[in-house]
């Protein structure tokens, strides 16, 4: 159920009986020569309409504009300041508190959003608001990535291509793989800006001249279903594990 597709006495049934909101997050940033800027909240939307449509829990509107300073210095990169994203975000979530839920999951396909996401989170739980949660999903099925990628990125390399590819082919310009690997870099590793245990870089552009990683000629749209399906497959545990628990039992434990 896509929230904004719905009428307000069609919501209240969904409130009256559900208390699972799947929030979708992403950002608006650069992702090489070859992917859309929008490919982080294209991905995060996609994966939170695709596990509603399965399992019937409500989607709410993406938060399309992220934490994305580090990738200023490429051309119509968008961001907010990290205190206003996470104001904003705990602002959205307390609405969704306000009608009845009581359980989020942030279905987050940004990187940078992580750390700010896990902060409103713990907010929101310390105020026994509601418990929410942050989902990437890269990392809800590692070993399938590692597995079919020789060098995963992480930044607009092969696994944001092939699910690009595969959600939203149209967008990609498969013509300039060749050129977003040999101008960019295979890893973080390989830039040479970790010294001594300590990250000397703050921007994409301290790492990479196109602000990309890995070999994005690995990507096809095939691998994209392939992941498509089994993370969605995981976000839909995710919801039912959620959705099944006691709200007591997400509430912090008590001082000992």
């Amino acid at each position: 159920m896509y929230l904004a597709d719905e009428t307000w006495p069609d919501l209240g049934d969904y409130f009256e009986t559900e208390s699972l909101a799947l929030v979708p997050l992403g950002s608006t940033e650069q992702h090489g020569p070859h992917l859309p800027l929008a490919t982080d909240h294209l991905i995060g939307e996609a994966f939170a309409r695709e596990a509603a449509d399965r399992t019937g829990y409500l989607c709410t509107p993406t938060i399309n504009v992220g934490v994305s300073p580090h990738h200023r210095q490429f051309n119509g990169t968008m961001w907010v300041d990290a205190p206003v994203f996470r104001d904003y975000v705990e602002s959205f979530t307390r609405n969704l508190a306000y009608h009845g839920i009581d359980r989020v999951i942030y279905v987050n396909a940004h990187g940078g959003n992580v750390e700010h996401l896990r902060e409103v989170g713990r907010r929101l739980r310390d105020d026994e608001v509601l418990y929410a949660i942050e989902w990437m999903w890269d990392e809800s099925i590692p070993d399938l990535v590692d597995d079919l990628f020789e060098q995963n990125g992480p930044h607009g390399g092969p696994k944001e291509t092939a699910m690009i590819q595969h959600l939203r082919s149209e967008l990609v310009h498969d013509d300039r793989l060749e050129d977003a690997r040999d101008g960019g870099i295979p890893s973080v590793e390989a830039a040479e800006t970790k010294k001594y245990g300590s990250r000397t870089f703050y921007d994409a552009a301290d790492n990479t001249a196109n602000g990309v990683l890995g070999d994005q000629t690995d990507a096809t749209a095939e691998k994209g279903a392939e992941m498509f399906e089994a993370a969605t497959e995981q976000l839909v545990r995710l919801c039912e594990w959620l959705d099944s628990q006691a709200f007591d039992d997400l509430l912090p434990e008590p001082h000992v």
